[in-house]
């Protein structure tokens, strides 16, 4: 029968078959039928389909449910809020190429922000998570070179809406200066948290969001209850979180 239905259905559709047989319709359901959200239901459906066939190749340290979350989000910003969507922390692809296909659905570019030689020298030292995990994070884990990253985007993404900046953050984004529509952080460091908010959450535009991977990382969630620094670094008062020191996956949407 799985030899069969390999020969008779595409990629995504297989993929959905596998999900719906095994898998949690929760996350998914909850992103088929969000009102607010920009786009037909059958479209909805072949992108939750290559969502799936991304995680099935590339390796992500995401869930789906999280990544459906901000896909959603993106989904279901106004059009007239001006703004390309942001990477920070790519790793081998494959939230790039989820961001990627539906930066294209809703008619918006995808810039991402990697060193490309893994996480830089820091002396951050191991810590408990909010899950009571320790966490540590080594100088170069998460390293994948660029031509690799681009072939995964070419092979399950949407290449022609990608804007790549390699390079350590503080060298490639204090020249930024496009307007950010939905900003997504997944950089695992205090450091590199404090050098993208300063840098790139002055962008985000209002009514804009921004989602950070690193909510479990208790050095992460000091960087977001800093109010000094927001206000001395960012420029601004620090926004309300959605989630901080619940999970993984935080959110904050840009009121002003």
């Amino acid at each position: 029968m799985k030899a069969s239905l390999k020969k008779i259905l595409p990629g995504p559709v297989l993929s959905l078959y596998h999900f719906f047989r095994d898998g949690d319709l929760s996350p998914v359901a909850s992103f088929l039928f969000r009102r607010e959200m920009r786009l037909p239901f059958l479209r909805r459906l072949a992108l939750v389909g290559r969502l799936y066939l991304v995680s099935g190749r590339i390796s992500c340290p995401h869930t789906q449910g999280e990544m459906l979350e901000v896909i959603g989000t993106l989904l279901s910003l106004a059009p007239e809020n001006e703004g390309v969507v942001v990477e920070a922390g790519c790793y081998q692809g494959g939230s790039t190429a989820k961001l990627s296909l539906a930066a294209a659905q809703a008619g918006r570019k995808l810039v991402v922000f990697d060193s490309f030689q893994g996480l830089p020298d820091h002396h951050e030292t191991p810590a408990e998570n909010i899950f009571g995990e320790t966490v540590r994070f080594l100088p170069g884990e998460y390293r994948a070179a660029l031509e690799d990253v681009k072939a995964n985007i070419a092979r399950f993404g949407a290449p022609e809406v990608c804007a790549f900046r390699p390079g350590w953050f503080e060298e490639t984004m204090p020249a930024f200066s496009e307007p950010i529509a939905l900003l997504f952080l997944d950089v695992d460091l205090a450091s590199s948290t404090r050098t993208a908010l300063k840098h790139l959450y002055p962008r985000l535009v209002r009514g804009g969001v921004f989602f950070s991977h690193d909510g479990h990382v208790p050095r992460v969630l000091s960087v977001f209850r800093d109010r000094e620094f927001w206000r001395r670094e960012v420029g601004c008062p620090a926004p309300r979180f959605v989630g901080l020191g619940r999970r993984k996956l935080v959110r904050a949407e840009k009121t002003s």
